[in-house]
């Protein structure tokens, strides 16, 4: 289990012993999910919180009609969850699947409230993520609410360059709430530079 990534990424907002990383790296558990397969279905209990080591994954919930709305896609280095159900224990909102073959790394419910036991100060780790993930949430709501398709792209290729080429275009374009032949119409706009930067 490669866990240099995971514990650089605790390191950006704590500083661990190394007791406490041995640790904190005993409660994990690593899951591999092949491209099209689920971490997480719609109506399961999210039991685990997942660190992306390697792949590519996408959170997303499907409408009465069929249509797919998707949330967030997340890459190497991202926390990736249903975090209503795996705080309430209650069945999730979303499923994730997976878009490329992923490697994670879980740490599940109960041993995340042993780990805010013996070593506090995760709570501050994760109280950040969890605020990091709020505001997130909170930009892309406004974004969606008043900025126009064309901000909302250039908006992502700014935010997450290195995801643009690793997702289909059809599940891009309905993150961005938009058809695929428009935001096909806004990429060659953009290489023929007649797309506002």
């Amino acid at each position: 289990m490669n866990t240099e990534l995971i514990l650089q990424n605790v390191e950006k907002h704590i500083r661990l012993d190394a007791a406490e990383a041995e640790f904190f790296v005993s409660l994990l558990q690593e899951k591999r999910i092949k491209r099209k397969d689920y971490l997480l279905r719609q109506g399961e209990i999210c039991r685990t919180e997942n660190f992306i080591v390697q792949g590519c994954l996408r959170a997303y919930s499907i409408d009465e009609n069929g249509f797919e709305h998707i949330v967030l896609f997340g890459i190497e280095d991202w926390w990736v969850g249903d975090l209503y159900s795996f705080l309430t224990q209650s069945p999730a909102h979303f499923l994730i699947d997976a878009l490329e073959d992923t490697v994670v790394l879980q740490i599940s419910k109960q041993n995340l409230d042993i780990l805010y036991d013996k070593v506090p100060k995760f709570e501050r780790f994760f109280r950040i993520i969890i605020q990091n993930a709020f505001i997130a949430q909170q930009n892309r709501i406004n974004q969606n609410l008043s900025y126009t398709a064309e901000q909302r792209y250039l908006d992502f290729i700014h935010k997450y360059p290195q995801i643009e080429q690793r997702i289909p275009q059809k599940q891009l374009a309905a993150y961005l709430g938009i058809t695929p032949v428009f935001l096909s119409m806004l990429r060659k706009k953009r290489a023929t530079g007649n797309l506002l930067k």
